[in-house]
């Protein structure tokens, strides 16, 4: 994939990355992380600028979150009520479950939507659920675009400064992904075990 993904860049320039992390947004398979270094290599031997690369990566990603947004909204409230109906029992879940998440994230909503858009895989996904939560559309492209623009900014400027050694940053940013997932992981446990004590606490 990652030999597609350059060849791609490299005939098409500022089109094919554009082309490139929209698609990214909507199939998170495909990494931002080789996209942005290597585009960020690429104004050392193009055309091509850091700002340019940075802005066309950005207005790509920021239209493939706006697909995800639209799947989102066709996401409902009712029919998750339908599919707890359904599944619930074994999925333990009700729907007040539902409604209490759906009301945290329009309390949290915004700054998940930013800080989401810096850790791979859940910068994609995020828009899903801002999508369903209704999140003011003009919110969500705002948060969206400044923490897409962070993570587009750094890794196309590591990228340039790297040079010919770009490849080298995509091997750091597993690691760095590795371990957002971990803690993510730690902090899901936390939380299912704290919201299993608190939901025995008033059943009792």
């Amino acid at each position: 994939m990652e030999a597609w993904i350059t060849e791609t860049m490299d005939t098409y320039g500022y089109l094919g990355i554009f082309l490139l992390i929209a698609v990214e947004n909507i199939f998170p398979p495909i990494p931002s992380e080789v996209i942005l270094t290597f585009g960020g290599f690429m104004t050392t031997t193009t055309h091509m600028s850091i700002f340019g690369v940075i802005a066309v990566s950005t207005v790509g990603s920021v239209a493939g979150a706006v697909v995800l947004y639209r799947i989102g909204l066709l996401l409902d409230t009712n029919r998750l009520e339908r599919i707890v109906d359904k599944w619930g029992h074994i999925l333990r879940l009700t729907k007040k479950d539902i409604h209490k998440a759906i009301a945290w994230f329009q309390r949290f909503g915004v700054w998940a939507v930013f800080f989401g858009r810096l850790i791979p895989l859940i910068r994609s996904l995020i828009s899903i659920p801002a999508g369903m939560a209704r999140m003011n559309m003009g919110t969500f492209l705002l948060f969206t675009t400044m923490g897409t623009l962070i993570w587009n900014t750094i890794l196309v400027n590591a990228g340039a400064a790297v040079g010919a050694s770009w490849d080298d940053i995509t091997r750091y940013m597993d690691v760095y992904s590795n371990v957002v997932y971990l803690i993510l992981g730690v902090l899901l446990v936390i939380f299912l075990i704290l919201y299993s004590k608190n939901k025995r606490k008033f059943q009792k």
